[in-house]
């Protein structure tokens, strides 16, 4: 790790800090400290970080705006990327928009309905970033990321960079190529079309008040903390299963979503998983059926 820190300050990547709290960059505000935090702000300096973690070995994972991911209390060994400021621009050009990977999803949606462009409605509701978004083909309301992707650009784990377009992606349901090999996106092109900016308008606002009324977004969450069987949904099955309130520790199935799982004080990583898997084991019980996390578990157990 000496060889790669000395490495690191000969090389221009960005600011880079050591034993950084990740709990104050999640949105569950969990999690331990990172061993490297480094945060690029070109793609230049992104590449010269990911060549230096790849010539000594160390491992890395990348951090959006921390949502739908729970870090361990041990926190992380090797290197947490977080993309800086220089990743958070957008642009419109007729219907086509691109915007950097740590741009805000939900804001990206408003800005687009702003320009009139319809499309991205349903990432209103889509807390975190582009490039997660991306990541993760995210989806709401019977749309996903896929049916309005155009193009991104990646930086691979070696540090090379390229521009993949959608029959490139392997999207699925919440799965992209990036599940199978190791990049980060910095930048993403959406085809949207013309719409009617009050109908966008009042579409948005439409999903931000039942979003407001069934969702805990006041409280320390996730998002969905599993994903929906096929034919079914998650938040169904953990409520008939009478899980609602459910807690250990400070972690606790929301009241108001069954989906999601608030932290109610106090709570650690540790909590959340007992709590995941005692839903889990409960609704396989009853139901028969395996929930999937959505979130993403990240950091040493």
């Amino acid at each position: 790790m000496q060889q790669l820190i000395a490495d690191l300050e000969r090389t221009p990547i960005g600011s880079v800090t050591y034993g950084e709290s990740l709990a104050k960059h999640t949105t569950w505000k969990i999690g331990g400290p990172a061993d490297l935090f480094i945060v690029p702000n070109t793609r230049e300096e992104l590449s010269a970080a990911l060549q230096a973690l790849y010539r000594h070995g160390v491992p890395w994972t990348v951090l959006g705006r921390g949502s739908n991911t729970l870090v361990s209390d041990k926190g992380v060994r090797g290197a947490v990327i977080k993309l800086g400021g220089g990743f958070d621009e957008v642009g419109f050009d007729g219907g086509l928009v691109t915007a950097g990977a740590s741009y805000s999803f939900i804001k990206l949606s408003v800005m687009a309905g702003k320009e009139g462009l319809t499309g991205l409605e349903f990432a209103g509701g889509i807390p975190g970033t582009v490039g997660g978004a991306v990541y993760m083909n995210a989806g709401a309301h019977h749309s996903d990321v896929s049916r309005i992707f155009k193009s991104a650009d990646i930086v691979w784990e070696d540090g090379t960079c390229g521009t993949y377009g959608k029959e490139q992606m392997n999207f699925g349901y919440r799965h992209s190529i990036l599940h199978d090999r190791k990049g980060i996106v910095t930048e993403a092109a959406f085809d949207l079309v013309p719409g009617d900016r009050k109908e966008i308008a009042a579409m948005l606002a439409s999903y931000k008040d039942r979003r407001l009324r069934t969702q805990p977004l006041q409280a320390a969450c996730a998002g969905s903390v599993f994903r929906n069987p096929p034919n079914d949904h998650a938040a169904r099955l953990i409520e008939a299963a009478g899980l609602k309130g459910a807690r250990e520790g400070g972690a606790e199935v929301s009241l108001l979503h069954a989906n999601f799982i608030v932290n109610q004080g106090g709570a650690t990583a540790e909590d959340v998983l007992t709590l995941m898997r005692r839903v889990q084991r409960t609704v396989e019980d009853q139901f028969n059926i395996r929930l999937v996390p959505e979130v993403l578990l990240m950091g040493e157990r």
